[in-house]
């Protein structure tokens, strides 16, 4: 997972689901797990749309909480998680000019998605 050149040092998350070794009955709950979350929340979205006022102040306040609560993981997954693990690598830690080109692409993303942001 470090900066590297070589494709198969990068190990999907497949392969670390698999290398797990989880037992036939942990596999089978975690497949229902998965196909049941996203027709529940069709489900529990239709159901809710005919009571659902966009403009209460109960909504805005939900609505208004349940985006930060997203916007703190995914910061800290791509924080924390990701960048933080790359960046630490011996290969970006030996060479200035590796970690400068990687400071920079990190900065111009972030600008970049700032400026997506505007219309978003």
């Amino acid at each position: 997972m470090d900066a590297s050149d070589n494709t198969c040092t990068i190990r999907p998350l497949v392969a670390a689901i698999c290398e797990a070794n989880y037992g036939m009955r942990m596999k089978s709950m975690l497949v229902l797990f998965f196909s049941i979350t996203t027709p529940f929340g069709i489900a529990l979205g239709v159901g809710l749309s005919n009571v659902y006022s966009d403009n209460s102040p109960t909504s805005l306040i939900v609505v208004g909480l349940l985006n930060a609560c997203s916007a703190g993981l995914l910061n800290y997954m791509a924080l924390v998680d990701l960048l933080a693990f790359d960046f630490m690598g011996t290969k970006l830690q030996n060479n200035m000019k590796l970690q400068s080109w990687a400071y920079l692409a990190v900065l111009l993303g972030a600008g970049g998605m700032s400026v997506v942001a505007i219309w978003a």
